[in-house]
Order: C-alpha cells, then structure tokens, then sequence
C-alpha cells in the first residue's frame, strides 16, 4: 500500500451549507450572543431525546461542572467515575470539592464495570458518573442493580453522555433521563464528537428543581435571561439578583446556529458512522495480535464516535500508519494515572489491571460520516501492514 495523499484524518467535522447559511444568517441578525437560535436548540434537543429539559452550555465540561454543582456535591463527597475517560469527567468532581474514586472497566465493552462499582463503595459515595465510552450505552440497569444489591439505591446517577449524542439503551435514547432512572446527561459537542456547535454542550434532566439549578450556575447565578435583559422585542425585567457565584458557561446563538442542522443531521451520520464501522469489524476481527470492541449483551443503538482497537504496541503501530497515511487519536490514557491524581489521591498502577492494559495499548481509527467504503477499506490494509511490521 501505497501512503495516502493527503493524509486520512482521524477525523474531521461535517459541515454542509444549511449549517453555513444559518451562521450567516445569525451574523446579520445582530444577535450573536445565547438568544433565540441556542433555545431553538435546546427545544429540538430536548425533543429529539425525550427530555423535560435541555439545557445549552458552552462545552461538555461545563455541563458537567454546573450539573455537578447543581447536584449540591459537599467537600469530601465521592463520586465514582471509569479510570478511562477523558479528565475532565474527574477534574469537574475536583472542582466541586469532592473526591473521584476511579473504578475499573468492562473488559469486553470498555464501559464502567457494574461489579467494580460495587467494589468502589464506600459511605461518602454520593453520585456515580457512567461514560458511555465511544458512544456505546453503559449497562445503566447493571448499574442501578449493583446499587441496589449493596444497599445503596439512593446514590443517583449522572451521565456523562460526552459520546454518546444519538445512541439509546434498550430501546430508549441517552438523554431521556425520567425514563433511563438517572439524574442527568451531559452531552459534548466538540467538532470530532457525532454532532457539532463547534464547541458547546448539553444537559438534560425531568427535574424542575435541578434545572432551575443548572441555569442559574451556567450564568453568574443570576435570576435574569439575557435574552429577555436586551431583546427589542422581548419585555426586559426591572432588576435582577446574584443568587449564587455562578459561571459563564452559556452556549452563543453562533455556536447553536451550527447545531441546529447538526441535530437535524444526526440520524444520518450516525448510520454513516455504524456502516464504516461494520466494515471494520468485519475486516479487523480475525487479525492476530489486535483486539477489538466487544458487543454490549443488551438491547441498544451504539453511534459509534470512536472505533478503537487494541494492537501489540500502540507507539510503533500509529507511527506504521501515520507513515501510510493514516491519521488516528489516543483515547484514553488511563485518568488515574496522571500525575495530579497520582499527587494529590494516591493511586498506582496495579489498582485497576482492565483499565490499565487497555489505555496502555488503545488506538482510535479514522471514523466520519464523510468516510467513503474506499477509505475505509485503506484503514484496513494499513492495519494489516501495521501489525505486519
């Protein structure tokens, strides 16, 4: 084979006219900040998942972080949380004060292991925080029942859904948190993830209460829409009040009008998305020395954000590829290993032996919507050299 030219990348956003058209469109309305386009968004949003509420934020991990504090988490509160992710799912329970406690992986799926979070317990526990890892549904019924068989159904669950835009456990999309039994998701829209707002994210919940909450930590924990407070044609309010030292943490009507025809495209994408990775299932589960993801044992839609595998090395098997042409990510090293949760908690290779192999060897392929078979039939032929070498 034959390096490609231009490299393949690992990945790359799709961007059409309609989201083109609709940026312009927001520029000459004059209104570019958090308006009219970010509540369309929140409303469609909200819609599409099934959601009581949705609310729009200016990444994932600011809806994680307003969640979290919304969630009313006490200093010296645990949340246990899957060692392979990216750290910001732990560094917003830092930033809450309270204490992350790393549990150990599913070998097969990668997702948070309902036998490693019993293990985890502990009396501080206080929330649980699933990552739905390259946007394949964790088992969320394992979940719940492992709480419930150590004798801790109270401890609530907060989705961190940063992957998993589109996907759905046994029948019901990821977001519709009534009817999944979980506090809250947390959705990224960073331009690799399925959908894009270029930067921004999501958060939906079924509960008034913490809602309310979540607003008011998004914006300087002020009672007063922005909207409402400079619109020419909405009544503005005579005052307003700091109720809480909020953040700004608001999604701007440019960054919504991208994900207005995002959202609408979603669908499409993540059926693009599943067929390229069916062609790499097919092709890459029988080659020596690679590992690929197993099959989830439930009823689910898995839309495929990532397709990683594990080769022999990971080191000289990117470097194989990125010289044939092939672009590729790194996702995860392990959290619990970085040097701040080393420092600051303590943790040591040895303590999670699943999440530990698996970041140690994990490689993301190329995989976007705009990925013709061709492409990724050359993924597959890379591979084959690479591990050949």
């Amino acid at each position: 084979m034959l390096p490609r030219v231009p490299i393949l990348p690992f990945s790359r956003p799709d961007i059409g006219e309609d989201e083109i058209a609709e940026v312009v469109a927001c520029l000459r309305s004059g209104w570019i900040t958090t308006g009219p386009r970010a509540a369309q968004l929140e409303r469609e949003f909200a819609a599409a998942v099934g959601a009581r509420h949705a609310l729009a934020f200016s990444s994932g991990t600011a809806a994680l972080h307003a969640t979290l504090l919304a969630s009313e988490l006490q200093p010296g509160d645990e949340v246990i949380v899957p060692a392979l992710t990216w750290p910001a799912t732990a560094n917003m329970v830092v930033a809450c004060g309270a204490v992350p406690v790393f549990a150990d992986i599913d070998p097969s799926t990668w997702n948070l292991d309902p036998g490693a979070l019993a293990a985890a317990l502990s009396p501080r526990t206080r929330l649980v925080m699933p990552v739905h890892f390259a946007g394949l549904p964790c088992d969320l019924d394992g979940l719940r029942e492992a709480l419930a068989a150590a004798g801790r159904p109270e401890i609530g669950i907060v989705e961190d859904a940063a992957h998993a835009a589109g996907a759905e456990y046994k029948g019901r999309p990821i977001g519709a948190t009534e009817e999944n039994g979980t506090l809250a998701a947390c959705f990224s829209f960073h331009p690799i993830k399925n959908m894009t707002t270029a930067e921004g994210g999501m958060v939906t919940c079924h509960d008034d209460r913490l809602a309310a909450a979540i607003k008011l930590w998004r914006f300087h924990g002020v009672r007063r829409d922005a909207w409402q407070a400079y619109s020419a044609t909405e009544k503005a309010p005579a005052t307003y009040d700091v109720v809480l030292p909020g953040f700004k943490y608001n999604l701007s009507d440019l960054h919504a009008a991208l994900g207005l025809h995002q959202l609408r495209k979603l669908p499409r994408f993540n059926r693009r998305r599943a067929e390229i990775a069916a062609i790499y299932r097919r092709d890459l589960a029988a080659l020596p020395g690679l590992q690929i993801p197993g099959r989830a044992q439930y009823e689910c839609f898995h839309p495929w954000h990532l397709f990683t595998v594990l080769p022999p090395s990971r080191a000289p098997f990117m470097e194989r590829l990125r010289e044939l042409g092939i672009g590729t990510g790194l996702h995860f090293e392990a959290v619990h290993l970085h040097d701040y949760y080393r420092c600051r908690f303590g943790w040591r290779e040895g303590r999670l032996p699943v999440a530990e192999e698996v970041c140690a060897r994990i490689v993301s392929l190329p995989l976007f919507p705009a990925m013709t078979d061709e492409d990724a039939g050359d993924v597959v032929q890379a591979v084959r050299q690479a591990l050949a070498a």
